[in-house]
């Protein structure tokens, strides 16, 4: 199934083609780029830990931080390692597991085809065994003790586990040396079957590329391979409670100066489509106009030395769970939890300045404009809103429709007190 969707306003064109095997491809073209980025990504991330395997009929609990340990592993097959293959082509390959999704992409500027082939055949040919799972866990307990070690990393999943009692977004997407010790060849293989399936995965390429000529490349490369039919992953997850766990963690590190943050669970909104889109878009706007560089409140608390170039907000709308954080390096915790939560309070009773919003609006809609001449941008962009049923380049007009009261009309329902929790780094006393 083909279709070209053109979008006027951006002299922006997407080619895309549905395969037999349910696989997506998207091709975005930008002439004049010598850059070509693709990204093979499949639906599945670190908090699809309960689930239906393809075939059969219970669900399972598999060990936390499996999609991550099976990014690892797919790079290794029979004849070593594909990085080397990336290598050799020209071009630099990587891969990254979020809480959703699985991403393994390269750039070149040579040898499109070849390394195209490469990127599809390798994350289509899993090979474990039971040695070299075995010492990939060594590997990934290492990297799990840094993350621990990392104060930016504690601070933020310390503020999940305050927010959630069961959904596993609270766990660290790398799992814990435990968890990671009990995953097993059968496991992964398991992983795989179930999640990686053509028809719950996206190929998209951007920049320098031919649409018709890579869509070809494609189609003969899984017309070489047989797949099972395609099938609804049914993934499950435990009912969460509206209130958080607890409202503050503090944790003693070696940092010289402490960190705060201050986050709200959200509950997922009953939308979809471009009304999912539009919401995402009003609240994260919502959250610049309030402490975002440029702010009333970010100029006051900065002038104040209370926060620092580190301060940032943050809205994470993902499939099954949602929450805003606000927060950064501060000399003092408290008192900035005191004036984020004051902000937000008046914020509710007296609304937002439609001049804020409006300036707000503009700088994003601009920042947006500048990020289409990367190709990483889009093709990651692209991927993440496909697998909502969305295209990245309805942003733009859907930019220029919110207005103030749609934004206003958030504020009393977004941040309540019952959702909230706090996380803070301290330095350790001895320091």
């Amino acid at each position: 199934m083909s279709e070209t969707i053109t979008f006027d306003q951006l002299q922006e064109t997407v080619y895309k083609e549905q395969l037999s095997n349910g696989l997506t491809i998207f091709v975005l073209p930008k002439k004049g780029f010598h850059k070509t980025f693709a990204t093979f990504t499949t639906n599945y991330g670190s908090i699809d830990n309960r689930f239906v395997p393809i075939g059969k009929q219970g669900d399972v609990k598999v060990p936390d931080g499996i999609a991550h340990f099976l990014e690892h592993k797919m790079f290794e097959d029979e004849e070593g390692d594909v990085f080397q293959t990336f290598g050799e082509q020209g071009a630099s390959a990587n891969a990254f597991t979020s809480f959703t999704k699985t991403a393994y992409l390269f750039s070149s500027t040579q040898e499109t085809e070849k390394n195209l082939t490469t990127l599809l055949d390798f994350v289509q040919h899993p090979y474990f065994t039971e040695e070299t799972v075995e010492k990939e866990k060594g590997i990934i307990s290492q990297e799990i003790r840094m993350y621990e070690d990392n104060p930016d990393w504690q601070l933020f999943f310390n503020l999940l586990a305050g927010l959630y009692h069961n959904h596993p977004v609270k766990i660290d997407i790398a799992g814990t040396v435990d968890s990671i010790r009990e995953i097993t060849k059968d496991d992964l293989y398991e992983c795989y079957e179930t999640f990686y399936h053509p028809s719950n995965m996206i190929l998209c390429v951007a920049g320098d590329a031919e649409p018709s000529h890579i869509i070809n490349i494609v189609k003969e490369n899984q017309a070489r391979k047989t797949f099972k039919d395609p099938e609804e992953v049914e993934r499950i997850f435990e009912k969460e409670p509206e209130h958080s766990v607890q409202e503050k963690t503090v944790v003693p590190m070696s940092v010289n100066t402490p960190k705060c943050m201050v986050g709200y669970k959200i509950a997922f909104p009953e939308k979809q489509g471009k009304a999912l889109l539009r919401y995402e878009l009003t609240v994260e706007i919502l959250l610049e106009a309030l402490f975002g560089a440029g702010s009333d409140v970010y100029e006051s608390l900065y002038e104040e030395g209370l926060i620092d170039d580190s301060f940032s907000s943050e809205f994470m709308l993902e499939r099954s769970f949602s929450f805003a954080a606000i927060g950064g390096d501060t000399a003092e915790p408290d008192k900035l939890v005191q004036r984020i939560t004051e902000t937000l309070d008046r914020a509710a009773s007296e609304g937002i300045s439609r001049e804020n919003i409006e300036r707000v609006r503009r700088k994003k809609i601009g920042n947006f404009l500048k990020q289409l001449n990367s190709p990483e941008f889009m093709a990651n962009q692209y991927t993440d809103y496909a697998f909502h049923d969305l295209h990245l380049f309805d942003v733009i007009p859907l930019l220029e429709e919110i207005t103030s009261d749609q934004v206003n009309e958030l504020l009393p329902v977004l941040f309540q007190e019952k959702a909230k929790a706090v996380s803070q780094i301290t330095k350790k006393q001895d320091e």
